[in-house]
């Protein structure tokens, strides 16, 4: 993918200005605050829509990118808290599998809250410190919104407009990442985060659907030690 290309050239430079400048400590009881953009792409697995649809009605979901900001705290020199914060992320859902090439069926606004533990390696002082973590997530849907071909899909001549909701969901995350040191107090983010979700759509005709989701995150950001 060209975003994992752009993260390599990031670090690199970031890892040459690095070693110019000097690293400082990220310890036990040291905040840390960054702000960038994350990508969130769902790795979709869809189910049916259920009867009186065309059978192997299925959907797709969108990407998106939006601002986003990191929350770090040390619990100790290698383990660490994190939590992210930002807007909505607004995805498009369209036709696929026998309904594929039916354009735009809705939208849906996404709001995933994660809290992860993380364990970084290497000494607080060095310039490269990896880490990996695992957390949770409670991921939030809201403002689904249904459009004329999905009407046209689930209640053909019916004249009342589908909507529809998806049921909201806790699950786990798990993450890779790398920070890089720029100055003493500061750094560049590199993470990816892969989470596994499960989710059921409702229609207002009675229908419903099974999504595999199972999103993958892309963050960059800058931070700042306090």
């Amino acid at each position: 993918m060209n975003v994992s290309k752009n993260v390599v050239k990031l670090l690199v430079a970031a890892g040459t200005l690095a070693i110019a400048t000097g690293a400082a400590a990220q310890s036990k009881g040291q905040f840390t605050v960054s702000v960038g953009a994350n990508m969130l792409k769902p790795d979709v697995t869809s189910g049916d829509i259920s009867a009186p649809a065309l059978p192997h009605s299925q959907g797709d979901v969108s990407k998106d990118t939006q601002p986003v900001m990191v929350i770090n705290y040390g619990l100790t020199d290698n383990i660490s808290l994190e939590s992210a914060i930002g807007t909505p992320y607004k995805h498009k859902i369209y036709g696929a599998g026998a309904i594929a090439g039916t354009g735009q069926l809705g939208t849906v606004q996404a709001l995933p809250a994660i809290a992860l533990v993380q364990y970084r390696f290497f000494s607080p002082d060095s310039m490269i410190r990896p880490f990996v973590g695992l957390g949770v997530t409670y991921a939030m849907f809201q403002k689904e919104r249904g459009s004329f071909a999905m009407t046209a899909l689930t209640n053909p001549g019916g004249g009342t407009p589908t909507t529809f909701s998806i049921d909201n969901k806790w699950t786990y995350s798990g993450q890779v990442g790398l920070q890089v040191n720029v100055t003493p107090k500061w750094f560049l983010n590199a993470s990816y985060i892969k989470t596994k979700l499960s989710t059921d759509v409702h229609f207002s005709t009675g229908q419903y659907q099974h999504m595999k989701l199972d999103p993958d995150s892309y963050i960059l950001s800058v931070g700042y030690k306090f």
